[in-house]
This record gives C-alpha cells, structure tokens and sequence, in this order.
C-alpha cells in the first residue's frame, strides 16, 4: 500500500515536471528561466521527499499497530482437528502412531501453532517497521538540506 503511494506520487512528480518544464521553456528568459527550472527542481525534490517521508510514517504506524495489536489466527481448533489428522502411513510394515493423537495433543499441537503464527506476524511487523524507518530517515536530510536552501534563496 505504501509502495502504491509511492508509485502515485511518483507519476504525479514526472507529470508535473514535465508540465513545468514545458512553461518555463516557453516562459524562459536570459537569468529568468534558469532561477525558474532551479525553483522548480528544488520544489520536486521537496515534493519527492517529503512524500516518501509521509509514506514511511504511515508504513511505521501500520506496523506498529501489527505489533501491538497482531491479526488473530484464522483458523479455528474444529477446522485444525478436522483437516489436520494425518492419515497412517505405512512404513517398514509397521502404522505410524501419529495418526491416532488425543483430544489434548491436537490441542497442545493447535496452541503450538496459533502462538508460533502470532510470533511469525509480530517479527513480520518488526521487520516492517525497520524497513518504513528507512524510507523516514534517509529522504528526511534530503528534504531538510533542500528546505533550508529555498528559505536561504528567498531571503
């Protein structure tokens, strides 16, 4: 979903680049149109990464949410009992005893599961989170240098 964003915003960059880079060609003068093309380059950039920064964060706070709060497994115990008895398999003339597991053993098992999937989703998460700093902390000093240097330029 993030990416999705990202894509979007991407589009939308390179259409309006181009739209601007057409009326300052047409609008250029000596001095004029160069300061024009700069502006216009330094307000992408800006645009850019402040839309990577904004994609980061809600990355981070979806993540966070998985964290703290994980999707519950999807499968009931009745459906775990119904389609997981293992059928007896025959091997060097002798029934595996696997097949003929209790009550509690096939609940043991389901719990085993259920807390190894709970697991599996929160480090899922934790990896999303770390990866959704990564697109808040590297176009952050890109966005901050450029910002700094549009407020320099305009004084």
């Amino acid at each position: 979903m993030v990416f999705s964003l990202i894509s979007i915003g991407l589009l939308l960059i390179v259409v309006v680049v181009i739209v601007l880079i057409v009326t300052g060609l047409k609008a250029e003068t000596d001095n004029g149109g160069k300061n024009m093309i700069k502006n216009v380059y330094i307000y992408l950039v800006l645009f850019a990464t402040l839309m990577m920064t904004i994609g980061g964060s809600v990355g981070a706070f979806m993540a966070v949410a998985d964290i703290i709060q994980p999707v519950p497994y999807y499968q009931t115990f009745e459906e775990f009992k119904r389609f997981d008895v293992k059928e007896p398999r025959i091997g060097a003339n002798t029934i595996d005893q696997e097949a003929n597991l209790s009550e509690e053993e096939l609940r043991q098992q389901y719990d085993a599961m259920v807390l190894m999937e709970s697991e599996r989703q929160a480090n899922r998460a934790k990896n999303y989170l770390i990866k959704s700093f990564g697109w808040i902390i590297i176009p952050l000093p890109v966005f901050l240098y450029f910002q700094r240097r549009l407020v320099n330029k305009e004084i």
